[in-house]
């Protein structure tokens, strides 16, 4: 469920191309939500031989808008998604139709989880629905580190898991674009088995460490003050995770029982988004021995202090 940060000023118009330094341009996909924001942020990354980030949903006219922010004699060499979520890697077929290029990721929408969340997903644990691409499948695959050259960019692929298990970031000099592991309006959703909050807090930390000067996310404004929103996004998890165990040092819980009694100010509708993160945090706990289900149905156990 997201928590909002300051989105003030960011209202792009969908389909039109900005020039946001000298090598980088933005297109805003016509995807709002909930979930999304303004939309998915497409960003072209150099000149002549250009890159593109998350292509974004299967929409025509924003696939139109992409090819249309080229200028003359620019053609897209390279398409790099951060994650196959549906808002942001499904247009990456056709523009590759389009154009030539191939697609490169991590892998497809299974690659990545640990044994933890695949055991889960064995045992039946769904996701909650926010849109996995289950056919996405790049041309080629990209490891951790992995520094992929176009004629005057280079991109290093930066494993991120957590959001999704093959969720990568792509360090651009010194700026990072950050998919949606850290976004420009809210934290992300991190729904289990495919969400894994241990893997996510790892994550976080590993981006900070690396003291960017600028992260440009999946969804939302620039961040230009890296070290805080990541520390506010760490410190925010933490925080619910302390609610959580203070309401089962009360009495057992059901995750809907502790949803409501968390998320006290957000609308009815998005309370079941809210509910995924919660289940996040009482896996994570379990994991580390200090939360126990009373049953092996996880959506409906109760859950108590180990």
């Amino acid at each position: 469920m997201p928590t909002p940060f300051d989105p003030a000023g960011f209202n792009p118009v969908p389909g039109r191309c900005e020039t946001l330094s000298p090598g980088l341009r933005r297109v805003l996909a016509p995807n709002p939500s909930p979930m999304t924001f303004r939309g998915t942020n497409t960003f072209l990354v150099g000149t002549g031989a250009v890159a593109v980030i998350d292509p974004g949903p299967a929409l025509p006219d924003h696939l139109s808008a992409i090819l249309a922010a080229l200028a003359p004699g620019e053609r897209i060499s390279h398409i790099f998604v951060t994650h196959s979520h549906v808002d942001h890697s499904p247009l990456a077929r056709d523009l590759a139709r389009a154009t030539g290029a191939p697609v490169l990721a991590f892998g497809d929408s299974r690659s990545g989880m640990r044994p933890l969340m695949q055991r889960l997903a064995a045992q039946g644990v769904t996701g909650g629905g926010e849109g996995v691409d289950a056919d996405f499948a790049p041309d080629e695959t990209l490891a951790d580190g992995a520094v992929i050259e176009g004629g005057d960019w280079a991109l290093r692929a930066l494993w991120t898991p957590g959001h999704l298990g093959n969720h990568l970031c792509f360090a651009w000099g010194e700026e990072i674009f950050s998919g949606d592991l850290v976004m420009g309006w809210a934290s992300s959703l991190i729904s289990p088995p495919e969400g894994d909050l241990g893997a996510y807090m790892a994550s976080l930390a590993r981006l900070r460490a690396l003291d960017a000067r600028r992260l440009h996310p999946g969804h939302g404004a620039p961040v230009t003050e890296p070290a805080a929103r990541l520390d506010a996004l760490i410190a925010h998890r933490n925080s619910r995770e302390a609610e959580i165990l203070d309401a089962l040092s009360v009495a057992p819980a059901t995750i809907e029982s502790l949803t409501r009694m968390i998320y006290t100010d957000v609308a009815p509708q998005l309370l079941p988004a809210a509910s995924r993160n919660v289940l996040s945090h009482l896996i994570d706990l379990m994991d580390k021995n200090v939360v126990a289900a009373e049953d092996t149905a996880l959506l409906t156990s109760r859950f108590r202090l180990g």
